[in-house]
């Protein structure tokens, strides 16, 4: 006998003569416990394999499923530790040499090298060879490449941590499923995602690791970074090139300090088909009826939507497929908004294109990047501090809604169908459907028309005690304030749909402030960013106010003009026809005659 058989073979004997030491109360407890959490992990296993969220992104992820748990395969695992070890270990120490490392992942996950652009090594090496100083470069592979190669690695365990906390009660008294899935079309929705989670995800884009062989079928965006990269080499210009150093300084940053924290991304839809508990997509006659007073509108010549200091929703004049050409050539304001706030890239994975009765909204994303100039003249310029407070939900306060425009509208742009669609396109955007049913329960509440409540809205502080009574008044002013408490933000825009996408910047400024106060905003912001054609905006807005128009007054206004444009009977812009006195002629009668 064995010396290793003997010493089995007197530990038995032990534990059968010694019941009391081996099967004492703690030990029993211990035993239990360890069962117990056993037992859990493995009911969480078999719970992630059933998860529709979880099976509806995953064709979409880089790791792969097998009993349940979420891994990267062996040589994948080797591959990252090698990376995390840093470039005196992995040798991956140039742009050349990372983006050999970057195939061999890619072979390992079984990701053909055709499906990436053809000049996409070659716009590695472009960059990280040549476009970077050598202490840049130093840095890169010494500090950064390391920290993203032990951040992949946690990858499998952060989606597993993110599914198991996926379902939370917001505080709407309804169960909402916040997991990480594909929200396609019609598919209103929120997902909650950590932000390192998230820096997880565009670390796999730089690695060019998620699959892509259906995203176009599913109209969903490219993911990956092979095309910034390939179009830099391509056709290199300073633009692009600062395009990339945004994002790498993103990297860099969380590289060093994780950002905590969530940022919420969500799909809003105004069903075309009456539904009891949202706001149905409304037709012309809810816009010429609407009693809704207008909301404040400040004008600014200068300055960018999002540098705004106030509670304002800012709005990203995007293209249906959100991002737009972010991740390729595309360099106007949603792709600038996309490269200085970074983590806006982890939404172009799941949300698929919009439709017209859809927008997007984003919660929480951080600002890395400070940038001058646009398009062309586009440069970054160094590091920027975000200083926006949290909110309870641990989202930073920067509140972005996604909304497309009709691209190269033309003369249709005035037809009444896609004044209609553009309107209903912002109000999506810009309205809090939870607000919008405290403001109509509280309707119900007093027995009001809506032309009642907001008459009263716009003038209760003027209205006497002898046309209202004491305990009336106290109840619509509780009422009120109740349903504005929290909810004052207003909305950041400018010249939606216009310069790249050719919309005339005066019918969408009023297009965008009757959507916003149609929205029960209390405010819109608009950025002209100097353009000449809304030097008057200011003027005619204040006098519009001095009018106390409604928005269905307003409505009609426009209305008339777009009707009167299409025809060709009128040529002047829209606050020339509402207010020529301020072009050397009459002012507009109200009834639009004339």
């Amino acid at each position: 006998m064995s010396r290793l058989q003997l010493q089995k073979q007197l530990v038995g004997l032990f534990l059968a003569s010694s019941p009391s030491v081996w099967w004492s109360p703690t030990r029993r407890r211990l035993l239990s416990t360890r069962s117990l959490l056993a037992k859990r992990r493995n009911k969480k296993k078999r719970k992630m394999e059933k998860r529709e969220d979880l099976r509806s992104i995953l064709p979409y992820l880089p790791v792969v499923m097998r009993s349940s748990t979420l891994f990267w395969p062996s040589h994948v695992v080797e591959a990252l530790k090698e990376l995390a070890r840093g470039p005196l270990h992995s040798h991956v120490d140039s742009g050349h040499i990372l983006f050999t490392a970057i195939e061999d992942i890619r072979n390992s996950l079984s990701l053909s090298s055709n499906s990436l652009a053809p000049s996409t090594s070659l716009g590695y090496s472009l960059f990280f060879d040549e476009l970077m100083t050598r202490e840049e470069s130093r840095k890169w592979f010494e500090e950064v490449v390391p920290a993203l190669g032990s951040l992949l690695l946690r990858l499998p365990s952060l989606l597993e941590a993110h599914y198991e906390n996926a379902d939370k009660v917001l505080n709407v008294g309804a169960m909402i499923g916040t997991g990480l899935r594909m929200l396609d079309s019609q598919e209103a929705g929120i997902v909650f995602l950590s932000r390192e989670l998230i820096a997880a995800l565009l670390g796999c884009s730089l690695f060019c690791l998620f699959p892509d062989h259906d995203r176009y079928m599913k109209q969903l965006q490219i993911i990956n970074f092979d095309q910034l990269f390939a179009s830099l080499y391509e056709d290199y210009s300073q633009k692009q090139e600062s395009k990339i150093r945004c994002i790498i300084h993103y990297f860099q940053r969380i590289s060093s300090d994780m950002p905590k924290g969530v940022v919420s991304l969500e799909r809003k839809v105004l069903p075309f088909e009456g539904d009891a508990d949202l706001i149905s997509y409304p037709n012309s006659n809810f816009w010429s009826t609407s009693a809704i007073p207008l909301c404040k509108f400040e004008v600014h010549t200068s300055g960018h939507i999002e540098d705004q200091s106030g509670e304002a929703v800012e709005v990203d004049f995007a293209n249906k497929y959100l991002g737009g050409g972010a991740l390729g050539r595309g360099c106007v304001q949603e792709e600038i908004r996309f490269m200085v706030s970074p983590e806006l890239i982890a939404g172009m994975l799941f949300l698929t294109a919009m439709e017209e009765n859809e927008a997007i909204d984003i919660v929480g994303v951080e600002r890395f990047s400070s940038y001058t100039g646009y398009a062309s003249s586009f440069r970054f310029s160094g590091d920027y501090v975000d200083e926006r407070d949290v909110d309870n939900l641990g989202r930073r306060k920067t509140r972005i809604v996604a909304i497309d425009a009709l691209c190269s509208p033309g003369m249709r742009q005035y037809r009444e169908k896609f004044v209609l669609r553009e309107i209903n396109k912002a109000f999506c955007g810009f309205l809090y459907q939870f607000k919008y049913q405290k403001y109509q329960k509280i309707l119900q509440e007093n027995g009001w028309s809506s032309e009642q409540f907001d008459a009263s809205t716009l003038t209760y502080m003027e209205t006497s005690e002898e046309e209202i009574s004491n305990h009336e008044f106290e109840k619509f002013q509780n009422n009120y304030q109740r349903m504005e408490q929290g909810n004052n933000i207003g909305v950041a825009t400018g010249n939606w749909g216009c310069s790249a996408f050719g919309g005339d910047p005066e019918l969408k400024a009023i297009i965008q402030w009757l959507a916003a106060s149609q929205a029960l905003r209390p405010f819109i912001a608009y950025y002209t960013f100097g353009l000449e054609a809304l030097q008057n905006l200011d003027e005619v807005a204040s006098w519009i106010l001095s009018q106390r128009w409604t928005v269905g007054d307003l409505w009609n206004m426009l209305i008339e003009y777009s009707t009167k444009r299409s025809k060709g009977e009128t040529t002047v812009g829209f606050l020339q026809w509402l207010l020529p006195s301020l072009y050397g002629h009459g002012a507009r009668s109200f009834d639009g005659d004339g």
